[in-house]
This record gives C-alpha cells, structure tokens and sequence, in this order.
C-alpha cells in the first residue's frame, strides 16, 4: 500500500454544500473521516507553512474538542477516540506520516476522506506529488451560483468573526473591497481552479459538480460520488438528507450586491462553460 492508500479529496469552494456532502458521507461505512473537517495539510506543506503550526493545531484542540463535551452526556468511547486522535493531530513534525497517521481506518473502511477548501488553491505541480503517494486518488470539486455562493460566503465570515452590524452598515463601496480580498474573492474563480485542476489530474480522477445539482437529486448526486469513489451506494436516512450545515444568518442581500461582481461573474461562467460544463440553469 502507498503511503496514503486510497485518497478522497473534496476541495470545493466555500459554501458550496461540502459540509452537507461531509454529514451525508460521513455515514458510509467504506469510508473513513477524521474527526476534523478541515486539515489543511497539503495547503500547509506546499503553500503556507504557518497553516499547521502547533499554536494553530492547540487552539483547534482546545476549542473543538477538549473543552466540548459535557461528562453527563457523552459518549465515553467516542471521548476515547477523539483523545486518541487529539494525540496524532498535536504530533510532530507535522509531514506525510503525521498526515497518513490521522486515518486510521478499520473494518470495511478502504478510503481516507479529507474535505479542504484550501486544496483548490494548490499549484498544479503540487497533485503529481500527491498521486504518486496514493493507491488511487479521488479529487472532488463542488461549484454554486457565483452570486448567491459569494453572498453565502460573505454573511459566513462576518459572522464567524463577530461583524455581523457590517451587515446593516456597509454601503456597496465596502462591499466592494470585502469581496476583493483574496481569502474571499480566490473562492469564486471558478474558471482557474478547473483549469489548474484538469491541467495537473487525469480525467478518472477528478469529479466536478454542482451544488443545484446536489440539491435537485440527493440521492442521485450521492450515489454519483460514491460510483467515482468505487465503494458500494449508501443509504441515507431522509430525515438527514433533509438537513442542513453551517447555514450563514438569515438577511436579505442589498439590491446593489449582484451589481459589484456582474462582470467578473459573467466572465466565470463563460469559463466554466468553456471548460465543458453545463451551467445550472438557476445561474441565468
């Protein structure tokens, strides 16, 4: 087995549904998840190197999940798995072991699950590195409507970040220069990260959908991940396909929103679709 074995990345944008498709997945018994989402590891290694640094990997053990279960409800086995884990995750040297070393799978579980926004970003020259440490290497990239995604993604930051009142105050001139930050704006182009994918992945290996498309056909969308995964279809209970994540505060998008981005947006969408892919209709 190669150092990284069977490999599912999900690198979709930012409020494009991965964290519902995480919550669905999450339950498929050939598949394995560690208890963190987001790991960032190769965006660390190959980008930014500050992105693992050990007081960044001590606030998330902290906050995410020593401090978080209450000792009249919990679980005490799943407590016992999450110290384990905690251990590997605050590990050093943070490398390809310290990496393989989160994924430690059992049973029927045959594919290692990470879902990393930041992984769209990675330079074309960084994927080959990757695949050749996999048995085979699975990369998955969601799309939404570029308006309503950016919208979505704006109301996520601000709120996680306690600005919520720019909500209310801001006029379209500090919209403007929000969106243009690149932590916000790289999120949206589309067009440059399927070129710099389908540029460094062979075609068996990349999955590109969208987030309509999930939403229209659950199950069908699901069943189609799993097909490309190679594992067995699942199936999920209603009541969680029903459900929903890390949704942004409800307030009504300003009139002047779409106006900001319309030529940057058009553009996008001529891209993707000169990358091969029907637009959903709802991006019209």
């Amino acid at each position: 087995m190669a150092l990284f074995g069977n490999l599912f990345l999900s690198v979709g944008a930012m409020k494009a549904g991965t964290t519902w498709l995480y919550a669905m997945l999450s339950r498929h018994p050939e598949l394995h998840f560690s208890p963190e989402k987001e790991i960032h590891y190769f965006y660390h290694r190959y980008v930014n190197d500050n992105q693992l640094s050990s007081i960044r990997r001590l606030k998330e053990a902290r906050n995410r999940y020593l401090l978080r279960f209450d000792p009249d409800k919990a679980n005490i086995d799943q407590v016992r798995r999450n110290l384990r884990w905690i251990n590997s995750y605050l590990d050093s040297p943070v490398d390809d072991f310290w990496y393989r070393n989160l994924f430690q799978m059992q049973n029927r579980q045959r594919v290692a699950c990470d879902f990393s926004n930041l992984n769209a970003h990675l330079p074309a020259e960084v994927w080959p590195k990757i695949a050749e440490k996999c048995d085979t290497l699975k990369v998955l990239y969601t799309m939404r409507d570029p308006v309503k995604r950016l919208w979505s993604h704006t109301k996520f930051h601000l709120q996680v970040s306690n600005q919520l009142d720019n909500l209310n105050t801001w006029g379209p001139k500090e919209y403007a220069a929000f969106l243009r930050l690149p932590h916000i704006w790289d999120n949206a182009e589309y067009g440059v990260v399927l070129r710099r994918l389908k540029s460094a992945l062979p075609s068996d290996s990349l999955k590109i959908i969208f987030y309509e498309d999930i939403h229209k056909d659950q199950a069908k969308a699901l069943a189609g991940i799993e097909d490309f995964l190679g594992v067995a279809n699942h199936s999920y209970p209603d009541a969680l396909l029903k459900m929903r994540f890390t949704e942004s505060v409800n307030h009504e998008m300003p009139d002047f929103f779409p106006d900001l981005i319309a030529a940057d947006v058009a553009r996008i969408k001529t891209e993707v679709e000169e990358e091969g892919h029907k637009i959903p209709d709802s991006w019209l």
